[in-house]
């Protein structure tokens, strides 16, 4: 089941990344200022860096330095990996993961446009699984994810992972998707919620504990109050066959085809029957790694 339910996520963000969405869209633009980005911040970087698909700004509340090393998980198209990097300087480092090719590739054009042709030397990306980062042990000053780690389905593995990189003093500072209460056996067991973020999350206790039992100290969990329906701003999110900007071949099949009717339809009808502000919340999830 797990393999299974890794397989989709990577198919529907290979969908997102080669789709036309970006922050030129009025809707996408909406959702990022609706987490916490600015108009300033967005100007900064490309338009197709910005997909609709946070749930805040972790380099918001980072309070990232000159000359820091740090390290993006689930980096996507590169937002927040390029305003993290303007915030090190050239001194600092920052790292973009991600398992998904198509991600990469789009995150690694957006870099090129970022650097006005020429790729930032302060940027790397890497392709791989957030459980499984390929960076040595002890090596960053900060760790940041955005709307991510709840779609990993041992977050366990992955705190212990973010645990291994950060140095001694290392911080976390992660936004993410958790809930406030069980969620229905409907909305719990549907795969198009788990890969739209929703049933893959868990418990603002759960995540804390998690974090706790990887080794972290002074862990916070913040409910941000952002309104999730913001997401509605954006039309067809979970798609494959709109016009490409960046065009990759779909290889899964997924959601291309007659059967993008019936999973859109399924979808709406689902947040049509629940709130989901009712069961889940948009969170600040700050932690440290204590000095040895």
């Amino acid at each position: 089941m797990t393999h299974f339910l890794v397989e989709q996520v990577q198919a529907k963000y290979a969908s997102v990344a080669s789709s036309a969405l970006s922050g030129k869209q009025a809707g996408v633009r909406e959702v990022a200022e609706a987490f916490g980005y600015s108009p300033e911040e967005l100007a900064t970087i490309p338009a197709e860096a910005n997909l609709g698909l946070s749930c805040g700004n972790p380099t918001a509340f980072a309070s990232l330095r000159p000359g820091e090393t740090v390290v993006d998980l689930g980096c996507g198209a590169g937002l927040d990996v390029l305003l993290a990097a303007t915030k090190v300087g050239p001194t600092g480092k920052v790292f973009g993961i991600d398992m998904t090719s198509e991600m990469i590739d789009r995150a690694r054009h957006n870099s090129l446009e970022f650097g006005q042709g020429t790729f930032p030397t302060n940027v790397a990306f890497h392709l791989a699984r957030i459980d499984q980062i390929p960076l040595p042990e002890s090596s960053a000053d900060c760790v940041i994810s955005n709307c991510v780690i709840n779609l990993a389905p041992d977050k366990g593995a992955v705190f212990r992972e973010i645990f291994r990189i950060l140095k001694p003093g290392g911080r976390v500072a992660i936004s993410d998707i958790a809930l406030r209460k069980e969620l229905p056996a409907e909305l719990a067991g549907n795969l198009l919620a788990y890969v739209g973020c929703i049933a893959g999350a868990i418990s603002m206790d759960d995540y804390a504990s998690s974090l706790r039992k990887a080794g972290f100290a002074s862990v916070q969990i913040i409910d941000t109050g952002s309104d999730l329906n913001a997401y509605t701003k954006v039309e067809n999110q979970v798609t494959c066959c709109t016009p490409s900007v960046f065009p990759v071949p779909s290889t899964s099949g997924v959601c291309c085809g007659t059967s993008q009717v019936e999973i859109h339809a399924q979808l709406t009808e689902l947040l049509r029957k629940y709130d989901v502000n009712q069961y889940a919340a948009s969170v600040r999830v700050y932690a440290l790694k204590a000095e040895s």
